[in-house]
């Protein structure tokens, strides 16, 4: 995709073949220009602080808990891209 093509991204942290995490350390680890900025949101049940703490050490921007509620998620999408640019 061209660069600057994704607002932002919304990943399940427990995925078959690959996990948000591994996602995140992938997508931050590509040379494009927009790798480092685009915001990527971790969706998931994992809710404990140590949970958030990984997600933030992996290089994700923000963290929604399942059940997903669409107002808190319509915000911590539009905080998380307030916070790119």
């Amino acid at each position: 995709s061209p660069i600057g093509f994704f607002d932002a991204i919304i990943t399940d942290i427990r995925m078959p073949v690959m996990s948000g995490i591994e996602v995140t350390q992938e997508i931050r680890g590509l040379t494009r220009s927009d790798a480092q900025s685009v915001p990527i949101i971790a969706m998931t049940a994992n809710v404990f602080e140590d949970d958030v703490l990984e997600t933030k050490k992996a290089g994700m921007t923000g963290h929604l808990s399942k059940p997903i509620d669409s107002k808190t998620m319509y915000k911590e999408i539009l905080r998380c891209i307030n916070l790119s640019k």
